[in-house]
C-alpha cells in the first residue's frame, strides 16, 4: 500500500478528511460532478481521496461502506447510495438526469387512468416500469380515441407541455357521418357555443375520401373534454372515427403499431427541454392587458386623443387660504346632520426638525 504524506495533526490510518493522497493536487478544486454510476474506486479516485489502487486496498480493508453495508471491488454507486469512508460520509455530486419521455400509439378500447370502476383495460398496463418513479400523462384521450398519447416521468415537464398558457397545438384526423358544407367548416373555424364556453378549431383542411370515408384535418389549441367531437355535434354531424397525429412538437410515427410505445433518446430530451425553456421567456397571454401591455399598466392612447393628465403627488405645504392670488374660494365643510357625531379634526401636522438639529438622546437612525 503506497504510503501518503500527513498533514498537520492527521494522521495517514484516521479520518479521510486528514489525508492526501500523493497523486492528488495540491491546489484547491471545486466538487466533481458525475453524470451516471460510476464504479466505486475510480469515483473516490476522481474526488481526489487516493489513487485506484489505494481505495482499491480500502475497500478489501473495509474501511469503505456503501449503505451501511461493506463494499466490494468493482461496486457501482449512484445518486440515491450513500458512501462512507473511515465512517466518513462522502458527498457525491451526481448531474440531474434527463425525465424520461415516450409516445404511445393507443387503440380503441383503453382508458387513459390507472383507477377504473369498471375495470377496462389501461394505458398505462402497456408501459415499461419506472424506478423510483411513475409515468404522467400529457393530456387524455377518450375511450373510442385513437392516436398518440406522450408520457413523461417529470410532474414540471408535463404541467408545461399541458398548461393553456403554452398554447401547444393538437392536431387531430376526423372521419365524419354526413357531408360538411362550406358554410358548416367556416362556423368551426370562426367559433361555436357549447356548454362550457366557445370552442373553434384554428384550421380545418379537408383530407380525402367519399361518401362515409371522408376524413378531415382539424387543429386546435386546448384539450377540453371531448372538445372535437362536441363541436361537429353541435352542427348536426356525427364523428364516427377519431385520431390524435400530432401533440405539439410530437408526431405520431407512421411505424409505430397501436398499443406499442417508442422511447425518446436522451438528447432528444434534451431538446425538448431546451424547447419547453425558450417559450418560458415569452409573456403568457393570461398575464397580459388589452395591446399587449401587463396587467395593472396604462391603457395604450388612441392616435388623436388627448394624453391622459399625470397624477398629481400628494401636497405636503400648508394650505393657502380661499380666494389668494385669483384662487377660487375653498368649499366650506358640510356640518354635521341633526343626532350625528362631529367630524374628527385632523390633528396639526409637526413641523419637521432641520437637517442640522441634533437628534434626541437614544435615538438611532430612521
Amino acid at each position: 500500500m503506497t504510503q501518503g504524506r500527513r498533514r498537520p495533526g492527521g494522521d495517514v490510518n484516521g479520518n479521510v478528511a486528514n489525508y492526501r493522497s500523493q497523486d492528488s493536487k495540491s491546489k484547491r478544486r471545486g466538487p466533481v460532478v458525475f453524470s451516471e454510476p460510476q464504479k466505486l474506486h475510480k469515483m473516490l479516485a476522481d474526488m481526489g481521496l487516493g489513487s485506484r489502487r489505494e481505495l482499491e486496498d480500502w475497500i478489501v480493508a473495509g474501511r469503505i461502506s456503501v449503505n451501511s453495508l461493506p463494499a466490494h471491488v468493482g461496486q457501482r454507486v449512484g445518486p440515491e447510495d450513500k458512501v462512507r469512508v473511515n465512517g466518513k460520509l462522502i458527498h457525491i455530486h451526481f448531474a440531474q438526469r434527463a425525465p424520461r419521455v415516450l409516445i404511445y400509439h393507443k387503440p380503441e378500447g383503453e382508458i387513459v387512468s390507472r383507477d377504473d370502476p369498471d375495470g377496462r383495460p389501461s394505458v398505462f398496463d402497456k408501459l415499461p416500469k419506472v424506478g423510483g418513479g411513475r409515468w404522467i400523462a400529457v393530456g387524455r384521450l377518450d375511450f373510442n380515441t385513437t392516436g398518440l398519447l406522450v408520457f413523461t416521468t417529470s410532474g414540471e415537464l408535463a404541467n408545461k407541455l399541458m398548461h393553456p398558457s403554452y398554447e401547444l397545438e393538437r392536431e387531430y384526423a376526423v372521419r365524419l357521418l354526413g357531408e360538411l358544407t362550406p358554410e358548416q367548416a367556416k362556423q368551426l373555424v370562426d367559433g361555436i357555443e357549447l356548454e362550457d364556453g366557445l370552442a373553434k378549431f384554428n384550421s380545418l383542411t379537408d383530407g380525402g375520401g367519399e361518401g362515409v370515408n371522408h376524413w378531415y384535418h382539424v387543429t386546435l389549441s386546448e384539450g377540453r373534454n371531448r372538445e372535437v367531437r362536441r363541436m361537429f355535434e353541435a352542427i348536426g354531424l356525427t364523428v364516427s372515427r377519431l385520431t390524435r397525429v400530432r401533440y405539439g412538437p410530437f408526431d405520431l410515427p407512421k411505424s409505430l403499431p397501436r398499443g406499442k410505445v417508442q422511447e425518446l433518446k436522451t438528447e432528444e430530451v434534451t431538446r425538448l427541454m431546451t424547447l419547453m425553456s425558450g417559450k418560458d421567456k415569452q409573456p403568457r397571454k393570461a398575464e397580459q392587458g388589452q395591446g399587449g401591455k401587463p396587467k395593472g399598466g396604462r391603457p395604450p392612447v388612441a392616435e388623436g386623443d388627448a394624453p391622459a393628465a399625470p397624477k398629481r403627488s400628494r401636497r405636503r405645504g400648508p394650505r393657502k387660504p380661499g380666494g389668494e392670488n385669483g384662487n377660487a374660494q375653498a368649499a366650506p365643510r358640510p356640518q354635521a346632520a341633526e343626532g350625528e357625531a362631529p367630524a374628527r379634526k385632523r390633528a396639526p401636522r409637526r413641523r419637521r426638525r432641520p437637517g442640522w438639529a441634533k437628534p434626541a438622546a437614544g435615538g438611532g437612525e430612521a
